[in-house]
């Protein structure tokens, strides 16, 4: 990959102030792509683009009815919104387990329904959904984030399916636990419902089933990421790519 393969591409990364999203966007600008930059944060958006050189789109992405009449003119989509509650089932509250599957479930549907056609037409595309190892395992306390994760598998699946005579792949990306904002929120809530310590929520919960004993740094993610959108993944598709330090390896 070189500082200019991406020129000329048109992307969009969701989520893409912070975290993960954001360091897809710095990869993509580095590498030559025009940068659509889609969160909901008014300022940290508009300062992401405006510092990186991308165009902000503000945007609720779990207002789902305001998305089904948008058109996308990207060659990269990136779903990588996300957001995580931590509750037993008897207790999960109907709405946020609503409010997930719309965001994390129905909006990449409307984001690749909304991007496809152009894809198409052009004869390449690259859709990259970034799953979890959540999206291949289960935890409890997850209800909803597991189901959405597994729902979004399914969806990748089907783009790769449908793409592939014209030239567009689609695949997940499966990490662990991310050094992410989404990630430290949950400390508190992981510690309540195990009982524990917010000290001991990294070690006991979130490094037990890994082999490797660190959290992933997003900037990995985003290299992984950064492989499948070019020209030397065009056989890569339908596949979900973990970077779990060796969870799913048990």
């Amino acid at each position: 990959m070189t500082d200019s393969d991406l020129h000329g591409k048109r992307a969009i990364v969701t989520g893409g102030a912070s975290g993960i999203g954001l360091a897809c966007v710095k990869e993509f600008r580095r590498r030559g792509a025009h940068v659509i930059v889609a969160d909901h944060h008014v300022y940290q958006t508009e300062a992401v683009a405006e510092e990186l050189g991308a165009e902000p789109w503000v945007v609720d992405l779990a207002d789902t009815a305001s998305l089904e009449e948008v058109r996308l003119d990207v060659d990269i989509l990136v779903n990588n919104v996300g957001m995580q509650r931590v509750n037993p089932i008897a207790d999960f509250s109907p709405d946020d387990f609503r409010h997930i599957q719309r965001l994390m479930v129905e909006s990449p549907f409307l984001l690749i329904r909304a991007a496809l056609p152009g894809m198409s037409r052009r004869g390449w595309g690259r859709v990259v959904n970034i799953s979890s190892v959540h999206g291949l395992r289960a935890s409890p306390f997850k209800s909803a984030y597991v189901t959405a994760k597994h729902g979004l598998e399914g969806l990748s699946k089907v783009t790769a399916l449908e793409g592939a005579p014209f030239g567009v792949t689609s695949n997940c990306v499966n990490p662990a636990y991310v050094r992410t904002p989404l990630v430290e929120r949950q400390i508190v809530d992981q510690a309540r419902v195990h009982g524990i310590g917010e000290d001991e929520v990294v070690e006991k919960i979130m490094l037990t089933e890994t082999a490797v004993k660190r959290l992933i740094e997003p900037e990995e993610v985003a290299s992984l990421v950064g492989w499948l959108v070019g020209e030397a993944a065009g056989m890569v598709t339908g596949a979900s790519y973990t970077m779990d330090g060796g969870w799913t390896a048990r």
